[in-house]
């Protein structure tokens, strides 16, 4: 695979449609592959793609929709894309091998993890698109991130490290961090009622379920055993890799790659509401897999999710009040993040 980026027009490789006001879009990295497709929710249709993307990793936004930053396999760059038109600004030099991506709430802050030695967090201005720091990780490096509600700071997992950390975003530096028996995969926190920052909900490995970190305390505080297992799980696979909060914030998804589903509990409460049981993969003349649920995301009404499957290059739709797939959607090969772009 090719490892710069091709010809700026070829980088929409599908039908480019404007963009009009509140459009909500759905995007979907495709990571064995070199694309990331773009869903239109209110047709569940993609509606662009962006190619020659090797080893395509994430697609992150602007608060105003008006930026997408995106991190892949082929080069050390973060990618820096209008929004509207699909144009590429500019390719930004990272100091690593890139992970996911997050963005402040103020929108002055792109945040990479990066994940190849020696591992960090780079922090990228972004009026200027110039990284002004690397923040180093010394237990390894960087895999997913979330910024808190108050926007002072960012929690990342380290798999190699096997630690949690929180990282102080005015001061630019690690504020504390905390080891956990096994690789941190993704996390995601919770908004209190009244905007401030609630607890952080963590995937970690061969745990099927999640931990629950109060970031006041400065602790894991429970754990939370999803109820079921029907015998999908891969031997050094992960059993969970994939937690998220509905907008409304009343509800948490975790997949279950064991279940083959994701299962829906009520916040603050975190009691089990129901299960959304997902197709498996049948080829010929072998037992059945999962589908292997991946990353999950929203529409901003918090009516429908969408889960990536892993196994079955595709994603699922599902209806958030029945908890029923209601659509699939052939995207490429075995997708993996998925997010929601906004733009008023």
């Amino acid at each position: 695979m090719k490892r710069n980026l091709c010809v700026l027009g070829y980088l929409w490789v599908l039908l480019v449609l404007p963009l009009d006001a509140h459009t909500v879009r759905i995007y979907v990295a495709n990571k064995a592959g070199t694309t990331i497709e773009v869903i239109d929710p209110a047709t569940n249709k993609i509606v662009r793609s962006i190619g020659d993307l090797e080893a395509p990793e994430v697609a992150r936004f602007s608060p105003d929709g008006r930026r997408v930053y995106i991190t892949y396999g082929g080069e050390d760059v973060l990618i820096v894309m209008d929004g509207k038109t699909g144009k590429y600004i500019k390719k930004v030099p990272i100091s690593g091998a890139p992970n996911d991506v997050a963005v402040t709430k103020d929108g002055k802050l792109i945040l990479v993890c990066i994940r190849s030695t020696p591992g960090g967090l780079d922090v990228i201005d972004a009026t200027s698109l110039e990284k002004i720091k690397t923040i180093p990780v010394e237990a390894g490096g960087l895999h997913d991130i979330v910024v808190t509600p108050d926007g002072k700071y960012a929690a990342a997992g380290s798999p190699e490290g096997k630690l949690l950390v929180l990282f102080d975003l005015q001061k630019k530096e690690i504020a504390w961090d905390m080891k956990v028996e096994n690789s941190v995969n993704t996390l995601v926190v919770e908004t209190n009622p009244d905007g401030s920052n609630g607890r952080l909900f963590v995937n970690i490995r061969g745990l099927h379920g999640f931990a629950v970190v109060d970031l006041v305390a400065r602790k894991e505080v429970a754990r939370i055993e999803a109820p079921e297992d029907d015998g999908f799980a891969e031997p050094k696979g992960p059993k969970s890799h994939g937690i998220e909060i509905s907008p409304d914030g009343k509800t948490l998804w975790l997949d279950s790659i064991p279940a083959n589903g994701v299962f829906v509990y009520s916040l603050p409460e975190l009691k089990l509401l129901g299960r959304v049981s997902l197709p498996t993969l049948q080829l010929p003349g072998q037992p059945a897999k999962s589908a292997h649920p991946g990353w999950i995301t929203f529409t901003p009404d918090s009516k429908t999710a969408y889960v990536t499957n892993e196994s079955l290059d595709a994603v699922a739709v599902i209806d958030v009040k029945t908890m029923k797939e209601v659509a699939r959607i052939p995207v490429g090969e075995r997708p993996g993040r998925i997010s929601t772009m906004v733009m008023p």
